[in-house]
């Protein structure tokens, strides 16, 4: 059984975290989060550390309490140093050019595909000759990083047997051996 909730959370220097209710709010230089906490969960602050307790051994209780003290670390680790992601555009042809607040792809299909960018993340697209463009997704909320950037990948996935698609800079993907011909 995993003891993740049971361990505290320490609250990083120019950090500050406060609880109204039932809702956690956490500011720091990058911004400011704030995550609504269940019921069945008991949230205490004290000084530097935040610590959580579960009101029973249920195992929806359990769960939650894990949970809760997961998503309030990366609050804290977000408004510190922030997330990133880093998307790579194997395939010839394969474009990404960010205009206002749209990301502008071109990954093969008869028309370019535009993603409107959410004022809380900031998207760079690099592009440099003889080299894959490379597309950085960042921002204070883990959660909505990572969704913008499984959005973009999703739109091209990498296939195993050329290597083409959206990948993640740090993916591996295997590569299959195609049909041989018949002798």
């Amino acid at each position: 059984m995993s003891r993740i909730g049971n361990s505290p959370i320490t609250i990083t220097e120019g950090v500050t975290a406060t609880l109204e209710g039932n809702v956690v709010s956490v500011k720091g230089k990058l911004g400011e989060l704030s995550q609504e906490i269940d019921t069945a969960v008991t949230v205490k602050i004290d000084g530097d550390t935040i610590t959580l307790s579960r009101e029973s051994d249920n195992k929806d209780h359990r769960s939650l309490h894990g949970l809760y003290r997961t998503l309030i670390a990366n609050m804290i680790e977000g408004v510190t140093n922030g997330f990133s992601k880093k998307l790579e555009f194997r395939g010839v042809g394969y474009r990404a050019a960010v205009a206002g607040n749209a990301l502008d792809i071109s990954t093969g299909y008869s028309h370019n595909i535009v993603f409107e960018i959410p004022s809380e993340l900031k998207v760079t697209a690099e592009t440099v000759k003889g080299k894959a463009p490379v597309v950085t997704v960042s921002g204070v909320d883990k959660q909505l990083v990572g969704a913008y950037a499984a959005r973009v990948r999703a739109e091209r996935k990498p296939e195993p047997y050329k290597g083409k698609g959206i990948r993640y800079v740090d993916e591996y993907v295997r590569k299959k051996a195609g049909k041989t011909a018949a002798s």
